[in-house]
């Protein structure tokens, strides 16, 4: 058994865990990171980069097929077919190339990796245990950063034909009859995927529409999407398990029936939990908030010296907060002064259309005590919509009635992720309405709509 020592130890080489590393070692921290897995956690390897990837593929295909049937543009193309194996490959390739980019820059900052499951002794004591043996680590300050994992419904739990979202993206062949249990960004953002090119796809969601977080509409535009696509929504239904040695789901409806779903593959995307088993939790007994890691906002648990950051510490779960979070404490333990305050963090769905969320929606800014006013612009009126053939979706900006300041805005469209930089921008800057309607996009872009749904909230609407 070896031991090192070191300044600070991080838990996890995922979003969060490597960024901080990178940052750390850039201002001169003596760094370790330790995971068991591959470099890059769930969202590199088997979450948000792959699922983009393969989402891209099957839009491709789609396009193609769909050219080849309506021939709406003047483009003829004969029979188009998909290689699942070398779309597969070329997704593996992605991972690979950016897998490899994360070690590149993790050795450039001189951050010692060490691969292997870490446990804790105590607050300050790690042991690690690798292929070839034990390895014991003393560090002066100590991140988590473990991440999470799919939430596993007790009468269907995963094996056999019965698969979670990482299984999903490396199926070595594309199911004829895919049912999915949970109709949150997850699910649908695979369900989607699979639809284009080829499986017929059940999405069983328990709420009363698909991506119940959101209100309708916003989802409407994605609902009748999936219709098209020929997706076969199910809502206020029930999975209760599954019969014909897992080749068929039950399920409850909500007329109190009961329908057997055959399926060659059974999706369960019902949400995430933080990882809290396996690394010693028990041993440092840290503050609790609900099933989360609780911390403050310097991302500080309750035990001096030891941080928390990612999904471990709770909702919203994404990368991105992940990495803002961890690029502080890098900053916190170099001796800068930094804290939590962002505004907000944006949130997408990579559905068809994609969906983005930045800020307070309608009811929340409503119970939050506001006054609002709301300013929408549809994509029907816009005209570079129009030439993408996608005029389905619309940006809305929420705003206060008294001093007009933007709460939120969304927005739901093909493509619309991009521009979920300059609504965060917006909020973030404390932009008021008449901030927005005098920006100058350029023409003809999707932008122009947040321009002109500032003018419809101001009542100065030029082209609605």
């Amino acid at each position: 058994m070896s031991e090192i020592t070191c300044k600070l130890l991080i838990i996890g080489g995922g979003p969060g865990g490597y960024i901080c590393a990178i940052r750390a070692g850039q201002l001169g921290i003596d760094t370790v990171l330790v995971d068991k897995a591959k470099l890059g956690g769930t969202c590199l390897n088997i979450g948000c980069i792959p699922s983009k990837a393969l989402i891209h593929a099957a839009d491709e295909f789609h396009r193609l097929t769909n050219d080849s049937v309506k021939n709406m543009l003047g483009i003829s193309v004969d029979n188009p077919k998909i290689d699942w194996a070398v779309a597969q490959e070329w997704k593996n390739g992605i991972v690979r190339k950016l897998n490899n980019g994360v070690a590149a820059l993790l050795k450039r900052s001189n951050v010692r990796l060490i691969q292997g499951n870490a446990r804790f002794s105590d607050g300050k004591t790690v042991h690690v245990q690798t292929d070839t043996g034990q390895q014991v680590i003393r560090a002066e300050k100590i991140v988590i950063a473990t991440g999470s994992v799919p939430v596993e419904i007790p009468d269907l739990p995963f094996g056999g034909n019965i698969i979670s979202s990482k299984e999903a993206l490396s199926l070595t062949e594309i199911p004829k009859k895919l049912v999915i249990v949970g109709g949150g960004y997850i699910g649908l953002e695979i369900g989607t995927a699979f639809a284009k090119i080829g499986s017929k796809v059940t999405i069983v969601e328990a709420s009363e529409r698909i991506l119940p977080q959101y209100d309708a509409e916003l989802t409407q535009p994605v609902h009748a999407r999936l219709l098209e696509l020929g997706v076969h929504i199910m809502t206020k239904s029930l999975a209760r398990g599954v019969v014909d040695g897992g080749q068929t789901l039950e399920v409850s409806l909500p007329d109190g029936g009961i329908e057997h779903l055959p399926a060659d593959k059974i999706l369960v995307t019902v949400g995430r939990k933080p990882l809290l088993d396996g690394w010693g939790l028990s041993e440092i007994r840290l503050d609790m908030e609900g099933r989360f890691v609780a911390i403050d906002e310097y991302c500080r648990t309750s035990m001096r010296d030891i941080y928390a950051i990612g999904d471990v510490t709770g909702e919203p779960m994404l990368a991105h907060r992940a990495m803002a979070q961890g690029h502080m404490v890098a900053e916190l333990i170099a001796g800068e002064k930094r804290a939590w305050d962002q505004k907000v963090i944006p949130a997408v769905c990579f559905t068809d259309p994609e969906i983005v969320c930045v800020g307070l929606l309608p009811d929340e800014a409503r119970k939050a005590g506001f006054d609002i006013q709301i300013g929408i612009f549809p994509f029907r009126a816009n005209g570079r919509a129009m030439t993408m053939g996608r005029e389905d979706g619309m940006i809305r900006i929420i705003s206060r009635s008294d001093n007009h300041l933007v709460l939120g805005i969304q927005a739901v469209g093909a493509g619309i992720s991009e521009l979920s930089a300059v609504f965060v921008q917006a909020i973030e800057m404390g932009a008021v309405l008449e901030d927005v309607m005098n920006i100058t996009f350029a023409h003809p872009t999707l932008s122009e709509a947040f321009s002109e749904a500032g003018m419809v909230s101001l009542g100065q609407a030029l082209h609605v």
